[in-house]
Order: C-alpha cells, then sequence, then structure tokens
C-alpha cells in the first residue's frame, strides 16, 4: 500500500498568533523613515508630548537628530521665531527629558530652528504642533449612576479610585 502524500504548504504563520498589536504590523515600515532623520526611536516622534510636556510641546516639534563623530547628538526643534528664546531656556531641562526617553546620554545638545508662523517656502501650511487629545466629560446621569453604591466605602483613597475608574468606563464606553 503507498503512503499517502503530505501536505507541504504551511499555513499562514499570522493566521496563528491571533490579535497582534499594531505597532508590530507597521513597526517596520514606520522605523524605516524616522531612522532617515536620525530617530532611532519613533517613540520620541509618536510622545513628544508626553516626553517633554505640554508646555514645550505647545512650542515645539522635533526635526530630526543629527549624530558627529563624538558620543551623542543634536536634537534639531522647528519653532515660531517668538517662541525659540523660551525654548533656549529650557534647553537642560529637553536634554534631560528626551535622554530619559531614550534611556542613555543619546542628545548632548539642541538646536532650535525658527519658521514663520504661516508655514514653510510655499507659506501654505501653518505652524502648529499636534494637540493633546482632550477627554469628553463624562454624562452626570451616567455617572452617578455609576458610582451610587460607593458611598459606603470607609478608605477614601479607594473610593476615590473606584469613581475615578467608573468615570473612566463611562466616558470610553458611552453605556
Amino acid at each position: 500500500m503507498a503512503a499517502r502524500p503530505t501536505k507541504t504548504t504551511q499555513p499562514n504563520p499570522r493566521r496563528r498568533r491571533g490579535f497582534e498589536r499594531a505597532v508590530t504590523l507597521v513597526g517596520a515600515e514606520l522605523r524605516t523613515p524616522a531612522e532617515k532623520r536620525g530617530f532611532a526611536e519613533t517613540k520620541l516622534l509618536t510622545h513628544w508630548a508626553d516626553i517633554v510636556g505640554p508646555e514645550i510641546s505647545a512650542m515645539a516639534v522635533p526635526v530630526k537628530v543629527k549624530f558627529g563623530r563624538g558620543f551623542g547628538g543634536t536634537l534639531v526643534l522647528l519653532t515660531t521665531g517668538a517662541k525659540a528664546p523660551m525654548l533656549e531656556m529650557s534647553r537642560e531641562a529637553i536634554i534631560t527629558r528626551v535622554n530619559a526617553c531614550y534611556g542613555y546620554s543619546a542628545i548632548k545638545d539642541l538646536q532650535v530652528t525658527q519658521t514663520a508662523p504661516t508655514g514653510f517656502a510655499e507659506g501654505q501650511v501653518a505652524f502648529a504642533p499636534p494637540e493633546p487629545k482632550k477627554k469628553p466629560a463624562p454624562d452626570p446621569a451616567r455617572l452617578k449612576q455609576a458610582t451610587q453604591g460607593l458611598d459606603h466605602i470607609n478608605d477614601p483613597v479607594l473610593r476615590d479610585a473606584l469613581r475615578k475608574l467608573a468615570g473612566n468606563i463611562v466616558t470610553q464606553t458611552n453605556r
């Protein structure tokens, strides 16, 4: 009796893994353009407001990182002319926060590039850094319904944490 031929084609390995994070699917495509501008970690670009804070992120946007011969690079920030002196005064704080993001002293200097408020060469695009997302306020009736049984909890820290959790759930799910 002849042996049955076995399947030689393997199923798609992506199908067997289940759900994947979006960064694993598009990470390689995003890494190449970021590396051309000197950003070894795209986290500096994607989480700029979280890294440097809302005040600085409202004034400037990272453009690129230039590396010379020595250790540490130069971070180039884009801003309008009026905000450049304020960025220069907070130079050390920016460098410290960015290096904390990298985990080592990747940045040793900061260069501020100024542009007109109307934009670049064509003057078509207005310079505006991305604004942080604002959370909508929860519906008061839904929030009251979600937190109605929390008054009997004696621990104030636990009670406040549960109220905050209920507010987040009501805001996100709109139930």
